[in-house]
């Protein structure tokens, strides 16, 4: 072969080589990777009321109302809302809006989304509570809808940023189990459903008539890598861009690593334990026993004093400080300062093992009981050590204390069937004192949409009253006082008993950027590339 035929073959690889280097590069940086601490339960945005799958939700679907990064409420699939009368609320809707199969987005499916809320079979947290206050709705025009509701309802934009809005059209007669098959996850969010492995992953394809800003990535997979170690494991081998729930143990380390960096704020979350208000005082509680493990024939949590003695016992510093490594607060209520209900006279209980033992002994246990406390061990941050810490806590005060943690897609069930005593959970509260009110200390009652999430069935007539008085109060301080007036009392008679709010934490790879929500969720269009 000729030399200069031969140089320029020589240079023809090098040119195609450098072509392919770049086109995979450009390939790669389309691309992005996220891991998820918690499983997602269901792609049905109104079936399990999780913040794992709210996240997903908000990839796939929009609200009429959205929230930012510091959980305000801006405009999404409606423009403008107001209080046309006391009893009425009219939403101004997007123009030009499709679904990601074309159809165009209007009233029509948000009338038909709103009637689907209280019809979820078998919804183990329903979305029912948002559609409860609606005694009618009524369509305007295409791009108009009012919701008359029987008496005035603030709430009602709140409770708006809480609902995804689905195709009519393709979810008219849709299961759940048709939106985890992707048949009916069509929504008019930044990305699109492509495929779904149940509690492994789910891919995501940009959708590209999105209505809002452009999503930053043709493709996105998101991971669900429960174990702590893997997912760590899994950011700094480069197998993914960003992981949420990052291991306390880790945030020193990560810190100090170059080639990945935090991104950070208080949240939303509240981590509480909820106690068994079901059984009543002459019934057995079913994981409490005597000393000797024979059945009590009474319920000692529905003593007060028991419910103040086991708070009492609790050292949340200590919890906060070698748990969690510093990353919470400790609590005694569901929102942190300067959120609206926020209790100012309301701090974290303070340590007190002496004092609990002696409401103990008043309230006729001065030898204790045997209890489980029982917990997930893949959902919140270091759920398993937070109830292992809370039992030696329990079992030093004379509550000798049995902990069982399980996988997160067990427990919650267990939990909804009121199967233990005493058990870990968290809630992912909106901006609004009413949510957990209503939804977690609320008496159940299906019919006004209360209770979703009272898997301990608390019970309160006075918390009621003001709930009610609070939902139809448009004067906002007025409204407030009444929040946080429920909110005190439900926590005096320790209703659930508070542990910490969590600081969001998510560990990010070098040349990738992250918007940290208050909310927690972990959302795809939130990543970004890193500005040049």
């Amino acid at each position: 072969m000729k030399p200069n035929i031969r140089r320029r073959m020589l240079a023809a690889s090098t040119i195609a080589a450098a072509g392919f280097v770049l086109a995979a590069g450009q390939a790669s940086a389309q691309t992005a990777t996220i891991a998820v601490g918690a499983p997602v339960t269901s792609l049905d945005p109104h079936y399990h009321q999780l913040s794992p799958n709210n996240a997903v939700s908000d990839t796939i679907f929009d609200r009429l109302v959205n929230v930012d990064d510091r959980s305000r409420e801006t405009p999404g699939l409606a423009t403008e809302w107001r209080a046309a009368e006391p009893t009425v609320w009219e939403f101004k809707l997007r123009p030009n809006v499709r679904f990601q199969n074309g159809n165009a987005f209007t009233a029509e499916d948000v009338a038909f989304t709103i009637a689907r809320l209280p019809n979820v079979p078998n919804s183990p947290s329903s979305y029912a509570a948002y559609a409860r206050p609606i005694t009618r709705i009524e369509i305007v025009d295409p791009l108009t809808i009012r919701f008359h509701t029987a008496e005035p309802y603030p709430l009602l934009p709140l409770d708006m940023t809480n609902v995804r809005i689905i195709d009519k059209e393709v979810s008219e007669n849709a299961t759940t189990e048709d939106f985890n098959s992707l048949r009916a996850a069509i929504g008019t969010g930044p990305y699109r459903a492509v495929a779904h492995r149940n509690g492994d992953r789910i891919e995501f394809e940009r959708f590209d008539g999105y209505w809002g800003e452009r999503a930053p990535f043709q493709r996105v997979n998101y991971r669900m890598i429960t174990n702590d170690a893997a997912r760590t494991a899994a950011l700094l081998a480069g197998d993914v861009d960003l992981i949420d729930q990052v291991p306390t143990s880790d945030l020193t380390n990560l810190r100090r690593n170059n080639s990945v960096h935090l991104s950070e704020t208080l949240g939303l979350r509240l981590v509480f334990l909820g106690l068994d208000h079901l059984r009543q005082a002459n019934e057995n509680s079913p994981l409490i026993t005597d000393n000797d493990g024979k059945p009590l024939g009474r319920n000692p949590l529905q003593d007060v004093r028991v419910r103040r003695a086991l708070s009492m016992a609790i050292d949340r510093r200590a919890i906060v400080e070698r748990v969690m490594e510093g990353a919470a607060v400790p609590a005694n209520q569901f929102l942190p300062e300067g959120v609206f209900g926020y209790v100012a006279d309301l701090p974290a209980p303070t340590y007190d093992p002496n004092g609990a033992k002696q409401l103990l002994a008043e309230a006729g246990y001065p030898n204790g009981f045997r209890i489980q406390l029982n917990g997930p061990n893949d959902r919140y941050i270091n759920d398993s050590r937070i109830i292992q810490a809370v039992g030696q806590m329990w079992t030093r005060i004379g509550v000798r204390t049995a902990v069982e943690a399980q996988p997160w897609t067990t427990f919650v069930g267990r939990a909804g069937r009121q199967d233990f005593s005493a058990f870990l959970i968290g809630w992912g509260s909106n901006p609004d004192g009413s949510h957990p009110l209503r939804n977690i200390l609320a008496t159940v009652n299906r019919d006004r949409g209360w209770g979703a999430s009272n898997r301990g069935r608390y019970s309160n007539p006075q918390v009621d009253a003001l709930l009610l008085q609070s939902l139809s109060e448009l004067d906002n301080a007025k409204r407030e006082r009444e929040v946080v007036d429920g909110m005190r009392i439900a926590m005096t008679d320790v209703g659930v008993i508070p542990l910490h709010i969590q600081t969001n934490i998510w560990a990010v790879r070098r040349g990738f950027e992250h918007t940290a929500r208050r909310d927690e969720l972990t959302r795809a269009q939130d990543l970004r590339p890193a500005a040049r």
